[in-house]
């Protein structure tokens, strides 16, 4: 089998579980000279990202069109190697990447007729619970209550809500509405379901206020917390870990192994999250997520775009041990 054409495909599509805001992602279609097809994904967010990627990857094509996917590992060192000066901490160059080993792997496992988490190794989980990631959508906490149990009602084991999000919730601004929020959360999921916070970009807490925040949360059980402090602050998350029960999760910012061991020699990190249509695709995500279990963290997939980075993320998920949980949106594209 040879790779005969490379696609790159940016979309813009209305994300219903984000107030139906636009999204931009470059897909990428790699075509093998016996018709089957392997398919790729980078969540580039922005409309000019994806063009940008869409660029790189044809330029990336040259290295990888009249090569055999089966030799996926290889391609991935090429496209590194290739991207040696403008991709060394990430950026573009990873998006590109991202959506082009994600589609290898892809038209890996239909070459050889088995899936790509059999390639990874195989599943060393049976099961993993499923948590809905999404945003509140009312602005009364008895009705965001009644909302997160329509969500666990189809088999979901736990609710990672948005703060400084889109819509009237108004989470994230107010401590004793925050406090108010968490304790009803509890309170009508129960204690057997997982609940998280993830802090939106629109809020960064200080470290005084995160603090505050989080001692009033521990009574109420909550599982992690999720860039309160931003995507590095690693004197800040000391304090706060010092100072809560709760797990610290941050990460989803990374782009490359180089970004992610960075933060675990920090030490202030529980919960590593990496998003495989940024972070280098699936073989970035299962390379970090060997370095998480080396320091006995748990990593979690931020897949929050296409079913593509959805499969991918499962794949990894299943095949990792560091892997505790899996999160899906509720609402369907």
């Amino acid at each position: 089998m040879k790779i005969v054409a490379i696609e790159p495909i940016p979309v813009t599509y209305p994300e219903p579980n984000d107030f139906n805001a636009y999204r931009h992602l470059c897909l990428v279609k790699v075509t093998a000279d016996d018709g089957q097809v392997g398919w790729g994904e980078s969540i580039t967010m922005w409309p000019e990202a994806s063009m940008a990627t869409a660029a790189v990857i044809n330029g990336l094509a040259e290295l990888i069109i009249g090569k055999d996917p089966v030799s996926n590992d290889a391609l991935y060192r090429a496209m590194k190697n290739h991207t040696w000066w403008y991709g060394y901490e990430g950026g573009i160059a990873s998006y590109a990447i991202s959506a082009l080993d994600i589609a290898l792997w892809d038209l890996k496992g239909k070459a050889l007729g088995t899936s790509v988490t059999k390639l990874l190794g195989g599943p060393v989980h049976d099961r993993l619970p499923a948590i809905a990631s999404c945003h509140a959508h009312f602005a009364e906490i008895p009705a965001m209550c009644e909302e997160a149990l329509e969500w666990l009602s189809t088999g979901l084991q736990g609710v990672k809500t948005g703060f400084g999000k889109r819509g009237e919730a108004h989470l994230g601004y107010e401590h004793d509405r925050d406090v108010e929020y968490v304790r009803a959360m509890r309170e009508a999921i129960g204690p057997d379901n997982l609940l998280m916070i993830d802090m939106g970009i629109k809020i960064r807490w200080d470290v005084t206020t995160a603090v505050r925040r989080c001692e009033a949360f521990d009574e109420y059980d909550l599982n992690w917390i999720e860039e309160p402090l931003g995507a590095w602050d690693p004197e800040g998350y000391r304090t706060l870990r010092d100072k809560t029960s709760t797990l610290i999760a941050y990460g989803e910012r990374e782009w490359t192994l180089r970004g992610f061991e960075r933060l675990l020699e920090t030490g202030t990190v529980d919960v590593i999250g990496c998003d495989p249509g940024r972070a280098e695709g699936i073989t970035g995500f299962k390379k970090m997520s060997e370095r998480v279990e080396y320091y006995r963290r748990q990593a979690n997939a931020h897949a929050w775009s296409s079913a593509i980075v959805s499969a991918a993320s499962l794949a990894v998920s299943f095949s990792s041990s560091a892997c505790t949980l899996f999160e899906f949106k509720p609402l369907r594209n």
